[in-house]
């Protein structure tokens, strides 16, 4: 439920704050007073579309503020998911802001949290659900009336999955039309693959070994100076005349029996007999490296010639050596989809395993929607008896066709004014009049279908009055007392059954036009009330009708 809405700077607004209560509310004024601009502003709290121009003239930002109270299951799992928190414990509310500055710049918070207008977007669906006063020219349209007609039956989902399904099952038939029409050029890339999978086969690289065959090349043709170098090294630290490791070994000895007499050279001793101890270890490593070591012409012949196989075959590919690996792994993955693809049989099996499974749920949705059709229609003929449209008939055309996104029929709105006249195409037959009693009824219904605790109507009752326009009141006023109900209207009789009443109004300051709000009390909703019945003449006769109708 909407508890309060803050509007600052926002076009004709300067500073409002409003609170509102649960049951049916509305709000009246004269034209061009600003009634729909608080809608606007809501609108762009709940993530809409706002750009400069919404910045009052003059105004560094547009702030807007709307506090809801949140308990639905939905709404929670929803906030908690994206990691906005709960509600707030004292209040158990939510806060969504919306602020634009002149530049057009935009910033969104959930609770004070950075948000996105998309995610604002996603949160007022759950909290929120505007009836524009243009929504009744959308009925007019097929695609609005399926889609009206799948949300109220709560098919939205099944709908979804389907277009999901109908994508999988005509993209794998346009891939199968191509390979029918291409065929020669796929076996040709195929052969091509083919030819090229095998060659790098054959060689067989292996991750990382160039590397290590590059090592073991540089190893074996630098052969003999190694040899050298490392029996030169071990002759002088062990097999010459004067070997520095007996050397060392002896100055070692002789300095650790002279610390025994003079303590000052016990820090030299231990400075030296670790490079002793590494001395020897070295020896023992160029002994080993020595034993292991030798001149191997064939090996090393052996080795030249796989690093030239290896290097001519990454030129042939465009690639460098190291990325032959990588290379293989990536052709052979071609060739299989390739060979997947080019299964003709195969490709066929598939398309037509999809084509019954879209069947069979398109087939599962169909009878869904005919069920909810008749229900539907059934509701709003019995509305449009008390919409001074007695004898009218409303029904949902269901028309086969081929199929399509969205399913296997079209849905059509058909509409019969009165007893004895078949029922037609809603854009053919139905009055301004009618469209718009019509489009309420259909609003009232399927809003009384939905979860959304906040209703908000936009003078979706404008093209009515009289008698009818009583209904109305009647209608929005019984769906107040399950939801929250607000109501933006110009007619009397449907103002004078709300439970609260706000009247908007707007004024010269500092030569800058600015609207105004306020909730109004018994005694000045019988002025309001009479200013909507009879303009701006209010007289004694006005009063008691406004009175009247209040009591009613």
């Amino acid at each position: 439920m909407l508890r309060t809405l803050a509007i600052r700077d926002f076009v004709i607004v300067d500073v409002i704050e409003l609170e509102f209560g649960p049951g049916f509310s509305v709000l009246t004024g004269e034209t061009g007073a600003g009634k729909s601009i608080l809608i606007d502003a809501l609108t762009l709290a709940l993530g809409g579309r706002g750009d400069a121009s919404v910045v009052r003239e003059g105004a560094a930002k547009a702030d807007i503020s709307a506090e809801f109270a949140v308990d639905t299951e939905e709404a929670l799992a929803w906030l908690a998911a994206n990691e906005y928190g709960n509600v707030d414990e004292d209040s158990g509310s939510v806060l969504l802001r919306r602020v634009i500055d002149n530049a057009g710049r935009s910033k969104a918070f959930i609770n004070g949290i950075a948000a996105t207008a998309a995610q604002l977007r996603e949160l007022g669906e759950l909290l929120v659900d505007i009836h524009g006063q243009h929504a009744h020219q959308s009925l007019l349209k097929s695609d609005a009336q399926r889609q009206l007609l799948d949300s109220q039956a709560g098919l939205t989902a099944e709908a979804a999955a389907l277009a999901q399904s109908y994508r999988g099952w005509r993209a794998l038939a346009k891939q199968r039309s191509e390979f029918e029409a291409d065929a020669r050029n796929v076996l040709q890339e195929r052969e091509r693959l083919e030819w090229q999978v095998a060659e790098l086969e054959k060689l067989a690289v292996k991750p990382g070994e160039w590397a290590e065959i590059g090592n073991e090349h540089s190893r074996l043709s630098h052969a003999a100076s190694l040899i050298e170098g490392a029996q030169e090294a071990l002759g002088l630290m062990s097999e010459s005349e004067q070997p520095m490791l007996s050397q060392l070994s002896a100055l070692t000895l002789k300095l650790n029996k002279l610390s025994d007499v003079d303590a000052d050279l016990k820090p030299v001793f231990e400075l030296l007999e670790p490079a002793r101890i590494q001395m020897q270890e070295a020896v023992y490593a160029l002994n080993d490296y020595l034993s292991s070591m030798e001149l191997d012409p064939a090996r090393l012949k052996e080795v030249e010639s796989r690093l030239e196989a290896i290097h001519t075959t990454a030129r042939k590919f465009h690639v460098d050596p190291e990325a032959l690996p990588q290379t293989l792994t990536e052709l052979s993955t071609q060739l299989q989809q390739l060979a997947d693809a080019s299964d003709l049989e195969a490709l066929r099996a598939n398309e037509e395993k999809l084509r019954a499974a879209y069947m069979a749920a398109a087939q599962k949705l169909s009878k869904a929607r005919a069920k909810a059709a008749a229900a539907l229609g059934q509701a709003v003929t019995a509305a449009m008896q008390d919409l001074s449209m007695s004898g009218g008939r409303f029904e949902i055309a269901l028309t086969p066709c081929e199929p399509a996104l969205y399913g296997l029929e079209q849905a059509e709105f058909l509409v019969a004014g009165h007893a004895g006249v078949a029922p037609r195409p809603l854009a053919k037959v139905a009055s301004g009049g009618e469209l718009a009693r019509i489009a309420l009824a259909i609003s009232v219904i399927t809003s009384s279908a939905t979860a959304t605790p906040t209703l908000i109507f936009d003078e979706v009752d404008s093209g009515i009055g009289g008698g009818v326009a009583e209904v109305v009141g009647r209608l929005l006023k019984r769906l107040g007392q399950d939801r929250q109900v607000l109501c933006v209207t110009h007619l009397p009789q449907v103002a004078s059954q709300a439970n609260q009443h706000y009247q908007v109004s707007k004024f010269q300051d500092g030569g800058k036009t600015v609207s105004r709000i306020a909730a109004l009390d018994a005694k000045s909703r019988i002025e309001e009330i009479a200013r909507m019945l009879g303009g701006l003449d209010i007289t004694a006769t006005t009063r008691k009708h406004a009175r009247e109708l209040l009591a009613l």
